[in-house]
């Protein structure tokens, strides 16, 4: 049985466990895994999604503790012609199948109200955060080596004769993007208020990892494994990398019913430095040059963080019933990535969001809500490295009213993925891919009026 085991943790790993765009978190406590249309709301907890209506919380402290964890399932079916080579696996048709994890996906915000001001901070991982495992590999990886072995092994081992391959391989990563947003929010009127804000982002990544190749050969009527030293991967990159966006908003209460915001956040430049050690052959470089290129030793990598553009309106009927509404569209086809990919997306990422909260008693609050994310991503974007797929998204949950002062959010999301099938070409052969996932996110936090 083959023995490889790929870790694999990219920028978008984790991010995508979320809801959001290409590299955005835009679920950032638990009071968003109960409903996610945040953008309309005034509470503590919507800080980050309407932080301009921070200006109509009560005068004083305001502080939300958050924690979020979430698990994901990759699917990938791959066809490649030279997968039958494989000894232990001699089909054209392989499956990949890996599984990403956030645990603990910590949050805090914090405000503080005085009359017509409010100054606010909020802290969380704007990106990344976990890790992804696919314990039999990645049909990209395979691929490639199966393509540089069929050229290039028959001819090195004659007059022996070349019967297939197995891999021994692993990758470990871990990615985070830490983000701290600082800003302040000033009421022009009883009505209207407004925010600005800055948010940095420290990114940090770290890839660890080795392919070993072996060819299979038939010497007379002797069956052997011959290892190909020269021809694996060992990589040893850090990346790091630091960026800062601005952030305005507007809110308006129009009365008891009625609340209405929107939100501009810039774009982030995020310009990575690698620091790595890469062992490969030159055969190996030009056939997976898309893959390690990425990692070179002093490269800087481009992987901005898209501008984003939210909108949200909150209407209650009644005083006990509070419906949601907010439209989220990340400007991608203009945010600069390793490669150029932006040139490779058809139209921007667009979110639309409903949801609705019922206080049941004094005690009790009750919410769900949807979301479907539509990316834009063409057939040259994807790779098993990093895919995203269109979505719908399902969230519920309560809020627990301990005191007057002191609650507590639980929550839990699920998402249904649209599968999806990409042909592409090494060289002359065809390889088709047929990405799927699974996602499901539980959050719990506790909120404090000081």
């Amino acid at each position: 049985m083959k023995k490889t085991t790929l870790f694999l943790l990219t920028v978008s790993a984790v991010s995508n466990a979320f809801a959001g765009g290409l590299l955005t978190n835009t679920n950032q406590n638990a009071a968003f895994t109960r409903n996610f249309a945040q953008e309309g709301k005034i509470d503590i907890t919507s800080i980050y999604a309407n932080p301009a209506g921070g200006a109509f919380l009560s005068n004083g402290w305001h502080l939300s503790l958050n924690n979020q964890s979430a698990f994901q399932e990759r699917n990938i079916e791959t066809t490649f012609p030279l997968f039958v080579r494989n000894v232990d696996e001699p089909t054209p048709t392989h499956n990949f199948n890996g599984k990403a994890s956030a645990p603990t996906v910590p949050s805090i915000t914090a405000s503080f109200n005085k009359d017509k001001w409010s100054v606010s901070a909020h802290f969380a991982f704007s990106g990344g955060g976990g890790k992804c495992e696919f314990d039999e590999g990645l049909g990209s990886f395979e691929a490639a080596y199966a393509g540089i072995m069929e050229q290039m092994v028959p001819t090195m081992v004659a007059p022996a004769k070349y019967v297939g391959y197995s891999l021994n391989s692993f990758m470990k990563g871990k990615n985070y993007h830490f983000g701290l947003q600082l800003g302040a929010t000033y009421k022009f009127t009883d009505n209207v208020s407004g925010y600005f804000g800055i948010r940095g982002i420290y990114a940090t990544s770290n890839y660890n990892g080795a392919v070993e190749p072996t060819a299979v050969l038939n010497a007379g009527e002797n069956t052997i494994s011959q290892p190909l030293n020269n021809y694996g991967i060992a990589l040893n990159c850090d990346q790091t990398g630091f960026g800062a966006a601005i952030i305005l908003g507007a809110d308006w209460k129009i009365n008891d019913q009625w609340n209405v915001s929107a939100k501009y956040e810039g774009p982030t430049r995020l310009n990575l430095k690698n620091k790595s050690k890469i062992s490969a052959s030159p055969e190996v470089m030009e056939a997976a040059g898309s893959v390690l290129g990425q990692f070179e030793d002093g490269k800087h990598v481009r992987e901005d963080i898209p501008a984003l553009l939210a909108l949200g309106v909150q209407y209650s009927p009644i005083e006990k019933v509070r419906i949601d509404a907010s439209y989220h569209q990340f400007f991608d086809k203009v945010s600069t990535k390793y490669l150029d990919k932006q040139d490779y997306i058809s139209h921007n990422t667009h979110e639309f969001i409903l949801g609705a909260e019922y206080d049941i008693c004094k005690l009790i609050t009750i919410s769900g809500s949807w979301e479907t994310t539509r990316y834009g991503m063409d057939d040259e974007y994807m790779n098993d490295l990093s895919f995203n797929l269109t979505n719908n998204m399902i969230g519920a949950g309560v809020r627990i009213h301990a005191t007057e002062r002191f609650s507590i959010d639980l929550g839990y999301m699920y998402t249904f993925y649209n599968s999806r099938k990409v042909t592409t070409h090494y060289g002359p052969i065809e390889k088709t891919d047929v990405y799927d996932r699974k996602n499901q996110t539980f959050g719990i936090g506790v909120n404090l009026d000081l």
